[in-house]
């Protein structure tokens, strides 16, 4: 199990949203993350840049068919970091709850 640790690297929502795809499967094509979260090809380049350079994700790029197919996968650092940030998000909710539910029954 991952200790909770919050990441800053990981906590902005666009890069939040990019490790969530890549945490729920082994690759995932450039074009899927870029279509589901509506973000330019630029943009997404940039973000999976960030995440590569940190050791959080591996960008595989071939060619097929005369095709230019660019595949990303999380590695174990990132999965890791992931789920520790994850833990920590629940953590955090988990420590309002009761509040909300003073709240609700306002």
């Amino acid at each position: 199990m991952t200790a909770a640790q919050f990441d800053e690297l990981i906590h902005p929502s666009t890069r939040l949203s990019i490790v969530a795809l890549l945490a729920s499967t082994d690759w995932v094509d450039f074009s899927f993350v870029r279509d589901r979260l509506g973000l330019s090809d630029s943009a997404l380049s940039k973000q999976f840049t960030i995440l590569e350079d940190a050791g959080y994700d591996t960008i595989e790029r071939r060619v097929t068919n005369r095709r230019r197919r660019v595949r990303v996968g999380l590695i174990e650092l990132g999965r890791n970091a992931f789920e520790g940030h994850v833990a920590a998000l629940q953590s955090v909710l988990a420590s309002a709850e009761p509040a909300i539910r003073q709240t609700s029954a306002s």
